[in-house]
Order: C-alpha cells, then sequence, then structure tokens
C-alpha cells in the first residue's frame, strides 16, 4: 500500500497525522514545577510516579521541535519543561541535575550521565526554537558534562555518580554514550562548535571497534577499564536501561548516528562517508536478521544472546521508532532498494500493531504476539522515540541533528 511508501504522497500524510496525534496526546505532560509527570494509555498523568529528567528534558526536545513546527501550543509546552530543567530538576547546590524528583517532591539519588545527555539535548533544541533561557541551560548543562563525564583522555562517557558528586559508580555503558554522541552532534549543529562533533567520533571509533569484533553485536556493558561484561545481568534479562545480551535496537541506532555523523563530516556522498556507511549497514543487517521476525511472528525482539538467538522477545516501540529512521537515512544515503523496502514492512507493522488508534500514542511494549504488554514500559513515559519517527524519515539533511533541519526548514514534516 502506497500508504507506506517512504515519499509517496499517501506516506507523507499518514507520517504528518502520526506526529500531529503523538503532539496533542502528550500535552498533558507538565507538571506545576515543569517536570514531566509519566502518562498513562490515555495521556493522562500518572503523577504517583517520579518526575525524571531525562524524559522533561526529551519532551522539551519534542515539543521545541512542534515548536518551530508551529504547533498550537508547543511553546508554552516546551517552556513547561524548560521550567522544570531549570528549577526543580536542577541541583543548585552540587551541581548537575538530579535524576528526578519523587510525587511528593524528594530527590531520586545519582546523577546520571543518560539525564545529562538528554539536558544537553533539549538546551539545544530550545535554542533553536528560540526559547528563553535556553542558552544559560546548554552552557551549565556542556560545563557540568564535561567536569563529571566526559573522559577526555579515553575519548568516552563515565556513567554514574552519586547525587553529591563526590563518588563516581564502577559501571561503564554505552547506552549513555549512545545518546551522548546524539547530543554531541545537536550541539555542534546549534552553536557551530565542531569539538563536540569530534568527541562524538572518538566514542563512534570505539564503539565500531567492539562490535567489529564481536560479529558487529555490541556490547553494552563494561567494567571501570572499559572491559566489556557480556554476562552482565543474565539474571535480569529485560531490564530497561542494562539488559543482559546484545540490543538490536541499539544497533539499529548506532547505525543511523554513525550515518549522520559521517555524512557531517566528510559529506553525504564523499568516499570516507561511504566507508562507515558500510559499517551502518553492518550494524542494522545484524540487528534485523537477529530480531526481525525471529520468532515467527513480525516485530523486533528487544534482545538476543551473542549467538544472535531471542531472549527477550518482548517488542519496544523505541526499537521499532529506530528501525523506522534507520532504515530512511541508510536508503537517503545509497539508495539501495532494500531499505525502502523494510520502512514499508516497519510502517505497514507499525500501523496495524503499535499505533494506539484510540488515544493517538504508540504502545510501548508488546509481547511476542504482539499483544499489549506493561511489565517494562507501562503507560507512555515520553514521544521522543516516536516523534522522531515521523520526521527523520524527511529529513532532507542526513548530516544533522533533526532539531536543525526543522530550524532550517519548518514546514518540513
Amino acid at each position: 500500500m502506497r500508504k507506506y511508501e517512504l515519499d509517496t504522497v499517501e506516506n507523507q500524510a499518514f507520517v504528518r497525522e502520526v506526529g500531529e496525534r503523538l503532539l496533542s496526546f502528550g500535552r498533558a505532560f507538565p507538571s506545576p514545577g515543569g517536570g514531566s509527570y509519566y502518562l498513562g494509555d490515555d495521556g493522562t498523568p500518572w503523577k504517583e510516579r517520579p518526575r525524571e529528567t531525562w524524559i522533561t528534558s526529551r519532551m522539551c526536545h519534542v515539543y521545541g521541535i512542534g515548536s518551530m513546527m508551529g504547533y498550537d501550543g508547543a511553546d508554552a509546552l516546551a517552556d513547561a519543561a524548560l521550567e522544570g530543567l531549570l528549577g526543580e530538576l536542577r541541583d543548585t547546590e552540587h551541581g548537575g541535575w538530579y535524576a528526578g524528583r519523587t510525587a511528593d517532591g524528594g530527590i531520586l539519588p545519582t546523577k546520571q550521565c543518560y539525564a545529562h545527555a538528554f539536558v544537553i539535548l533539549a538546551a539545544t533544541t530550545a535554542i533553536l526554537a528560540k526559547r528563553p533561557r535556553s542558552e544559560e541551560l546548554l552552557k551549565e548543562a556542556l560545563t557540568t558534562y564535561d567536569q563529571y563525564f566526559w573522559d577526555e583522555e579515553l575519548g568516552l562517557s563515565k556513567d554514574t555518580w552519586n547525587t553529591e558528586f563526590s563518588e563516581c559508580d564502577s559501571y561503564r555503558g554505552l547506552n549513555a554514550n549512545m545518546h551522548s554522541v546524539e547530543a554531541f552532534l545537536a550541539v555542534t549543529d546549534a552553536t557551530g562548535d565542531v569539538t563536540y562533533r569530534k568527541r562524538a567520533e572518538r566514542i563512534i571509533t570505539r564503539v565500531i571497534g567492539w562490535a567489529r569484533n564481536n560479529d558487529w553485536r555490541i556490547p553494552e556493558h563494561f567494567n571501570e577499564a572499559w572491559e566489556p561484561q557480556l554476562e552482565l545481568n543474565r539474571d535480569k534479562p529485560d531490564d530497561p536501561f542494562k539488559p543482559y545480551g546484545a540490543t538490536p535496537g541499539h544497533g539499529i541506532e548506532w547505525a543511523r548516528l554513525i550515518t549522520q555523523w559521517a555524512a557531517a563530516t566528510y559529506g553525504e556522498q564523499s568516499e570516507c562517508a561511504k566507508d562507515y556507511y558500510r559499517i551502518a549497514k553492518n550494524l542494522y543487517r545484524r540487528a534485523m536478521e537477529d530480531a526481525w521476525n525471529a520468532d515467527g511472528a513480525p516485530g523486533i525482539c528487544y534482545t538476543t544472546g551473542w549467538d544472535g538467538k531471542p531472549i527477550v522477545h518482548d517488542r519496544m516501540h523505541w526499537t521499532l521508532a529506530e528501525a523506522i529512521n534507520t532504515s530512511a537515512t541508510l536508503y537517503r544515503v545509497t539508495e539501495e532498494d532494500c531499505f525502502a523496502k523494510d520502512y514499508q514492512m516497519l510502517m505497514e507493522y507499525l500501523d496495524t500493531y503499535v499505533l494506539d488508534h484510540e488515544h493517538g500514542s504508540w504502545y510501548h511494549q508488546l509481547n511476542e504476539k504482539n499483544e499489549l504488554l506493561g511489565t517494562v514500559w507501562p503507560g507512555k513515559s515520553d514521544l521522543y522515540h516516536a516523534f522522531q519517527a515521523t520526521l527523520i524519515p524527511y529529513n532532507p539533511l542526513v548530516g544533522v541533528s533533526i532539531a536543525a533541519v526543522i530550524a532550517k526548514h519548518p514546514k518540513v514534516k
């Protein structure tokens, strides 16, 4: 059906409708202090849950883009999230950002690289959207990140500190580094400072080496010496942030980020960029071969073992969103029909199983039979992955972050 085919009028209309419904669905996220409420399946805030920094940052990013696109009310929603990041979620005593606030206003312990990367992303989008105090937010976020998380000697980021920034956990992880790459690329796009794009290169180089040596299945967990911990969380395989084994969705996401970085650094059709596109294709294909339809039903399994066999068969919405983005991005730079066909397949799956046609959001977790499940991700934490999947496939400038594209082409959907 042309509804699912990339670049058809029907598909453009479909993704535009999906994006607009997502923006409408999430409107009730701001708490009085600006921190983002977790949302239920119908968009009603779950006020008994914590208001977390990473979620608030993502909603700031989403509605900052919505503001640039002229979505009604997006300015105020982006500003509400900014208020949360500059207010109740900010640690004025020790610096940086709390992991979040409890329902009664208490502090969630630890300072997370993952959350701070999203604060940077939110700030860059807010700058492009010309939202108030956004430059102040970015300056503080980069200062904090540089002081506590970035390891200049190794070219990688540390993961977690205690609340006081006095003790760093020995765990090192690639999830935080992946979103740091995304944030660093956005900083260069928003400010012109290429230092951060060069940082992204250092992380990407290490990741490619680990992936190449592991049959393109990326190790996720490491110790303080950056030695892979391939057996971590074997007894907790569906952990939302540190699952055991390979995470195909991350292989797919890294493929897109590597493609965007290479296009931005070397030029979209340069020979150097094409070398990295081949690496990105290896990552994407390994993940899809391992995880798509691996158990006799459509969908991408959450995790696999190091042999490529599925372990957690659940389908997470973010994995689908990233596959939609990456298949389209690889098609843009290679013009290989297989990626356009994958995009069509993934969009049909989205429409059939993952879209909540009643309330306008995406189901965040399905089981191996594509039935609704809420053991890892009940309700709707945020709109970030899903909303970007309505924009990145029609990104006319592959080498830059999506907020920067929208800033230059606000009518692009």
